[in-house]
């Protein structure tokens, strides 16, 4: 497991103080003094905290926020470029406009030496590289911020690729980790505004997916499963892992010889057909989505290959996504409600598949559903894109203050980009047609015999469990009570302001008590004439009667304004 801590003691800071100084550093030169400034890291850190270079910044005129921030995780390095990566997945944890800047980022670095690379795989499988492969080509023909790719031959002859891990990028992770943990912590104890995205759970969250993209075992297990759901399809091809030359650092797999799905000229150099690639493609991942709910979470074109006979292979298995049957048949409600112009459908089935504290404003969200729909459904088929549909739904939701769960999120961004490729292939391509009879289908499984059993005994027994469990759990409670351990609190929400009416109404007439003692009393010290007197009007009387007047004009003037008086 990655060793991740937080910061909490001067002697672990002054340990990354290099690394510290560099990424607050970088982060002031793209424009985020204001929000370190607020931190205040110079009541926790000041050793070197002066030395960081302020001068060079790029103008924030020029730049959003967004676009500023990308541009600072790809100068701070590997993890940073990760971090992105992975919140540009999560609308659940970030605002949708740094979604679609951060989706941007290239995962592409300078290769590490070969010397390096051997070390490490003679080191993982325990012997020599060449009591291994009986070739290993030296020149890696991929690199990224995780590891590096080389083409090589087993002893057996097999063609193979060897996925080699970057040297101490465990150890550089985990740095990188603990201070950005040490960083949203301040974050959250002193920006309210940022505090809503909860930064310190964005930190945690991102740690566990980075130490399942560090473990090449899991890739390796996922390419097996994926592999083994379309076995009996000829039409898909999944490279083969070796496993006794797999590790947590190195992960050999079959070599794969084809064409990417983006180099359109030699696709039609090689005779392959543009129709049949879309229309597997698409049935490829509808079948993962709607029949597996198991997913290849990243299908963009540098990892789609073609193979001879329009065959589609699939390769980097890191990022995968998995939905269970309730959440795919809701996304299917959802789509259905849409398709059908039932706002109100709509509107409950968004609410139950995303995330939300307050409960939104239901007529609001039923209305701008409404004209979502409008907007694109009177459209022919074929105009209307996926992708455009994701991203204005995403922005409608963002709006309410509704996030979208990154399982979810996930299989709609492997919707928008399969049809992004599709449409690369072939202009004309209509997404809606190919989803449809996939749509249908679930919907009619709901009624098959098989089905409706099974979940007719999954409800009985969950009755039954239900009720063997509570009779035992009344009876602790009653146990807990009796020794007085248990403890109910009652709030009203909507109690104050009921009380507060009360209080301006007892104010009001306590008020009007006053002015009509005051106007009684003035009426009497003018009869009595009780000196001294003014023009043969009693002064004191005369001043109580303006008294009157001030407070009798002051309590009308809060009751034309319904409650002004407190």
């Amino acid at each position: 497991m990655l060793s991740i801590k937080k910061i909490g003691v001067i002697s672990r800071t002054y340990r990354h103080l290099n690394r510290y100084r560099q990424i607050l550093g970088i982060l002031f030169k793209y424009g985020f003094g204001d929000v370190l400034e607020l931190l205040r890291i110079d009541r926790y850190i000041e050793v070197g905290l002066h030395l960081i270079s302020r001068r060079r910044r790029i103008g924030d005129e020029k730049l959003t926020r967004a676009e500023r921030l990308r541009m600072a995780f790809e100068e701070l390095g590997p993890t940073y470029i990760k971090l992105g990566q992975v919140l540009s997945t999560r609308p659940d944890l970030i605002p949708v406009e740094f979604i679609q800047e951060l989706s941007k980022l290239q995962d592409d670095v300078p290769p590490f030496a070969f010397s390096e690379a051997k070390e490490i795989i003679e080191s993982e499988l325990g012997c020599p590289l060449e009591a291994i492969y009986g070739f290993f080509d030296e020149r890696p023909i991929a690199s990224a911020s995780i590891g590096q790719v080389h083409r090589a031959r087993l002893k057996g002859g097999e063609e193979v690729a060897v996925k080699v891990q970057r040297p101490n990028i465990r150890k550089i992770i985990e740095i990188d980790l603990e201070i950005m943990l040490y960083l949203a912590m301040l974050l959250e104890r002193h920006v309210e505004e940022i505090a809503l995205q909860r930064p310190v759970k964005i930190v945690e969250e991102f740690a566990r997916t980075l130490e399942k993209e560090i473990d090449y075992t899991i890739e390796a297990s996922n390419m097996e499963r994926f592999a083994q759901q379309f076995l009996d399809e000829p039409t898909i091809y999944v490279p083969k892992v070796f496993r006794e030359s797999t590790t947590l650092r190195v992960l050999t797999m079959e070599f794969i010889d084809g064409i990417k799905v983006s180099e359109l000229e030699r696709l039609r150099a090689a005779g392959l057909d543009k129709e049949i690639i879309n229309a597997r493609g698409a049935e490829l991942f509808l079948k993962q989505v709607f029949d597996h709910g198991f997913f290849h979470a990243d299908p963009h074109p540098g990892n789609i290959f073609i193979l001879p006979n329009n065959v589609l292979c699939l390769l980097d298995f890191g990022m995968m996504g998995s939905v269970d049957r309730n959440k795919r048949e809701d996304f299917v409600n959802l789509m259905d409600s849409v398709v059908h112009r039932d706002e109100t459908k709509a509107t409950r089935v968004l609410l139950k598949i995303t995330i939300w504290e307050d409960e939104p404003d239901i007529l609001s969200l039923e209305r701008e559903l409404g004209d979502f729909m409008g907007q694109h459904l009177y459209k022919p088929l074929k105009e209307i894109q996926i992708g455009r549909l994701i991203q204005q739904l995403l922005e409608l939701t963002s709006r309410h203050h509704l996030r979208i769960p990154p399982d979810i999120f996930l299989m709609m961004k492997g919707f928008s980009t399969v049809e992004g490729v599709a449409l690369m292939l072939d202009p004309n391509f209509n997404m809606i047609a190919e989803i449809a009879p996939f749509i249908e289908r679930v919907k009619l499984e709901r009624f098959y015999p098989e089905r409706m059993a099974r979940d007719v005994s999954r409800m009985v027994s969950d009755l039954f469990q239900f009720m063997r469990q509570f009779p035992k759990e009344m009876l602790e409670i009653s146990r807990l009570t009796r020794q007085k351990k248990l403890i109910f609190r009652f709030e009203n929400q909507g109690l104050q302001v009921t009380l507060a009416a009360h209080d301006r109404i007892g104010n009001r007439i306590s008020l009007s008590i006053v002015i009509a003692a005051l106007i009684i009393g003035s009426s009497l010290i003018f009869v009595a004439e009780i000196p001294p007197l003014l023009f043969g009007l009693s002064l004191i009387g005369i001043v109580l009667f303006f008294a009157a007047s001030v407070m009798g004009t002051w309590l009308l003037i809060a009751i034309l304004k319904r409650g002004g008086l407190k």
